[in-house]
C-alpha cells in the first residue's frame, strides 16, 4: 500500500510543471555533453582552440576582428589550464552556456511573461532544437551571445519589476561580456533599447527614481569588462583606441565582399531544413497575435449582414461600434512633448495596465522581425548566425500555447530530436549546410599515418587543423612549407609522410604510395540542385570538398 502511494506521489511530482521542467533540463544536459568529441573540430574551432592554447602556453593574444572578441580565448585558455587541452575540453564552456539557456526561461515565467505551457514548450524547443544543440557543442562565439542575450533579457525584466541596482549591474555585465564575445552584440542592444524606449514612452514601464545612477553603474561595468579584455588585461592598451574602428572596417568590407554570401532568404532555407516546426508555430503565433482569425470572422459576418440587409445601412455604426468621445482619448494625445519627456525622466506618471504575456509576445515578434531583417541584409551568410534569429522565434512560437497547440508542439519536437541526432551525433561526414566547412572524419586516417611517422612534410597552405592536433612536443615532427616544393627537397628531407593539396601535387614520388583523403567538406548546392526535394528527405548526395593527397613511404624490403 505504501509503495503504491509512493509511486502515485512520484508520478504526480514527475508530471507536475516543476517535474516536467526538470526533465527537460536533464535532457538538455545530456544533449549538450554526451560524446562532445564525436566529431573532429570544425575549421574555425581548430583555429580558436589553437589561439587559446597559444595564449595559455606563450601568453600571446591581441584582438583581431577577423577572429572576433577576446572572451572566447581567455575563457578557453582558462579551462585548458584546469582540465587540459583537448577537443572535448574546448567544447565544455559552449556546452555549459547552451545548457543554461533552459533554466533562464524559468525567471521569465516567474514574472508572469510566460504561462506554464509556454514555459515548458519554450524550454523544450531550446533543449532539442538542432541548431541550439549543434552550436552549443561548437567552439564558436555565437552560443555565448545567445546566453548573454538571455541574461540581459532576464536582468532587464527584473530591473523594471523590482527597481534594484543589482539587476542593472547584471545587465551591464551581460552587455560587456557580449561585446567582448562577438561584434554582433550591438544588434541585440539596439533592438532591446528601441523596444524599451517604446515601453517607456507608452507608459507600459516606468523609469526607476534612480535610473540615471543605475544606468551609469551598468555602463561602467560594461565598459570596464570591455576595456580589460580588449586590452588583454592592460598589455595592449592601443586596442582601446582603434580596435572598434578596425572592427567596423573589417566587417563592413566582409559585408560588401560577401566572401560567404547567399540570398536574403538564406536563413529561411535553414529554418525549413532544421527548425520547420518552430518556424510554422511562429507564423501561427504572429497570426494569433494580430488576430487574423478574428479579422476574417468579422469580415465574413459583415458580408453576411450585408447580404441579409442590403440597403442604406451599409457602413452605419452600431452603438457598440461608435468611436469613443474625445474626452476619453489617451492623455498622450493632449499632453505636450516637453511635459511628457519631463514626466518620463522623473519616473512619474500613471502606468498603463498591460497583459504581460501579450506584451512579451509583441516584443518577441519585434525582436524576431528585426533580427530576420538584419541578418537577411548582412552579406556574410553563415549557419551559426541563425541562433540570433531562432531565439526570438522560439518565444513567438509559444504564444497562446493552448493544450491542443502544446500537444502539436511536443509531437513536432520528435522531428527536432531526430534532426538533432542526425546533425550532432552522426560519427561520419554528413551532407548538411549546418556544417559549413567541417573537417572530415577522413583526417583520422591521416592522423594515424602522421602518428606512425618520424618526419612529415606539409607541402600545402591547406593544413588546418594540423597545428591544433599536432601542438606542443608533437609539433616538431611536422615541417610546414605552405606550398608544393621541389622533389629534391622532399627526397633530401627524408620524410616518412608527405601531405599536399590535390590541386597542386606530385604525379608520383619514388618510394611513396599515394592516397587521397578529404580535408574538409560542405553541402554543395550545385551537386544537389536538380534533386532538392529528394535531398530534403534523404539528406544524401554529393558534397563539396577540399582534398589532401598523402604520400606514405614504402618500407624498404630486405
Amino acid at each position: 500500500m505504501k509503495a503504491a502511494v509512493f509511486a502515485a506521489g512520484f508520478r504526480e511530482r514527475l508530471l507536475s510543471f516543476e517535474g516536467l521542467f526538470l526533465l527537460i533540463f536533464l535532457a538538455t544536459i545530456a544533449l549538450r555533453f554526451y560524446s562532445l568529441d564525436v566529431k573532429l573540430f570544425h575549421h574555425d574551432e581548430a583555429i580558436h582552440a589553437w589561439f587559446s592554447y597559444r595564449l595559455l602556453t606563450e601568453g600571446t593574444y591581441t584582438y583581431d576582428p577577423m577572429y572576433h572578441g577576446p572572451f572566447l580565448y581567455y575563457v578557453t585558455a582558462g579551462i585548458f589550464s584546469l582540465l587540459g587541452d583537448s577537443d572535448l575540453v574546448g567544447r565544455l564552456f559552449p556546452a555549459l552556456l547552451g545548457t543554461l539557456l533552459v533554466p533562464l526561461v524559468y525567471p521569465i515565467y516567474r514574472l508572469g511573461y510566460l504561462d506554464k505551457k509556454q514555459t515548458l514548450v519554450a524550454a523544450l524547443f531550446l533543449a532539442v532544437s538542432p541548431n541550439m544543440v549543434y552550436f552549443s557543442r561548437f567552439l564558436r562565439n555565437d552560443v555565448f551571445i545567445v546566453f548573454f542575450t538571455m541574461v540581459l533579457l532576464v536582468a532587464l525584466l527584473y530591473y523594471f519589476e523590482r527597481h534594484k541596482v543589482q539587476y542593472a549591474l547584471i545587465a551591464g555585465a551581460a552587455i560587456g561580456f557580449g561585446m567582448t564575445a562577438k561584434e554582433n552584440m550591438p544588434i541585440i542592444v539596439l533592438i532591446f533599447g528601441a523596444y524599451l524606449l517604446y515601453l517607456v514612452w507608452t507608459r507600459k514601464v516606468r523609469l526607476p527614481k534612480r535610473w540615471i545612477r543605475d544606468l551609469a553603474l551598468g555602463a561602467l561595468v560594461a565598459v570596464g569588462i570591455m576595456a580589460i579584455l580588449y586590452s588583454s588585461f592592460g598589455a595592449h592598451p592601443e586596442v582601446l583606441m582603434d580596435g572598434w574602428l578596425r572592427a567596423i572596417e573589417h566587417w563592413t568590407s566582409m559585408h560588401q565582399a560577401q566572401r560567404l554570401g547567399g540570398p536574403p532568404y538564406f536563413y529561411i532555407l535553414l529554418f525549413l531544413l532544421y527548425e520547420v516546426p518552430i518556424l510554422i508555430l511562429a507564423v501561427v503565433g504572429v497570426l494569433q497575435f494580430v488576430d487574423i482569425p478574428g479579422i476574417v470572422s468579422r469580415w465574413r459576418e459583415r458580408r453576411i449582414n450585408h447580404a441579409e440587409n442590403p440597403g442604406g445601412t451599409e457602413g452605419a455604426e452600431t452603438e457598440e461600434e461608435a468611436p469613443p468621445e474625445a474626452a476619453a482619448q489617451p492623455i498622450e494625445h493632449t499632453q505636450g512633448f516637453k511635459d511628457r519627456l519631463r514626466e518620463i525622466l522623473s519616473g512619474t506618471g500613471e502606468l498603463r495596465p498591460i497583459d504581460r504575456q501579450k506584451e512579451f509576445a509583441r516584443f518577441a515578434i519585434f525582436w524576431m522581425i528585426l533580427s530576420l531583417g538584419v541578418y537577411a541584409y548582412i552579406g556574410e551568410k553563415v549557419p551559426w548566425l541563425i541562433l540570433h534569429q531562432l531565439l526570438p522565434m522560439i518565444f513567438v512560437a509559444v504564444y497562446m500555447m493552448t493544450t491542443k497547440k502544446a500537444v502539436v508542439a511536443v509531437v513536432a519536437g520528435i522531428f527536432l530530436v531526430a534532426m538533432t541526432f542526425h546533425v550532432a551525433y552522426t560519427p561520419a561526414d554528413i551532407n548538411e549546410p549546418i556544417v559549413q566547412v567541417q573537417n572530415s572524419e577522413d583526417l583520422r586516417e591521416v592522423f594515424a599515418k602522421i602518428d606512425a611517422a618520424d618526419k612529415v612534410a606539409v607541402a600545402t597552405d591547406s593544413y588546418w587543423p594540423l597545428p591544433w592536433y599536432y601542438r606542443g612536443d608533437s609539433a616538431s615532427k611536422l615541417a610546414y612549407y605552405s606550398q608544393k616544393v621541389s622533389e629534391p627537397t622532399i627526397y633530401g628531407g627524408d620524410f616518412d609522410v608527405v601531405i599536399t593539396h590535390d590541386a597542386d601535387t606530385y604525379p608520383t614520388l619514388d618510394g611513396y604510395v599515394k592516397e587521397t583523403y578529404r580535408l574538409n567538406y560542405w553541402f554543395s548546392y550545385e551537386e544537389n540542385k536538380d534533386r532538392l526535394p529528394e535531398y530534403y528527405f534523404l539528406r544524401d548526395g554529393k558534397v563539396g570538398s577540399r582534398n589532401l593527397e598523402v604520400f606514405s613511404r614504402v618500407p624498404a624490403t630486405a
